[in-house]
């Protein structure tokens, strides 16, 4: 009886939880200096579409402006990574037309190519931690 209705989850879990529809994404992004493109890369974790700001999730990359020179560097590396990443290509992302927003109004998008998740290629590459957000943060520094 187990089986059947894990059977049944298994079949009906689309329907009932249907997965964030996935949009392609197909533009070069440069990196946010005066001048820049129209798409560009902020930060490790954050891009700039025109007006629009974009929180990529899964994972938290150092701040430009972080506590201590140590952070800023990394930082940077966060940023230039990122900017790679971007330029090997199309990649999709998840959130659709309305993607959710955070605190400070940024759209949040999970980026993946394929099988490559960015998160986890940032986190492997020891540019950022997991999951996002962290009250206590990682010591960059």
């Amino acid at each position: 009886m187990l089986l059947l209705v894990a059977g049944a989850w298994l079949l009906l879990r689309d329907v009932l939880q249907p997965p964030p529809p996935v949009s392609v994404v197909d533009m070069r992004f440069g990196i946010c200096r005066e001048g820049a493109s129209a798409a560009c890369v902020i930060d490790g974790d954050t891009l700039a579409i025109g007006q629009r700001r974009v929180r990529l999730t899964g994972y938290d990359a150092p701040e430009m402006d972080g506590a201590c020179e140590a952070e800023r560097a990394k930082a940077m590396e966060a940023r230039d990574a990122l900017s790679g990443w971007l330029a090997q290509g199309r990649f999709s992302w998840t959130g659709g037309v309305e993607p959710p927003r955070d605190q400070y109004g940024r759209e949040l998008r999970e980026a993946r190519r394929g099988d490559d998740l960015l998160a986890e290629h940032m986190i492997d590459a020891g540019l950022a931690e997991g999951s996002g957000w962290s009250a206590e943060g990682r010591e960059w520094c």
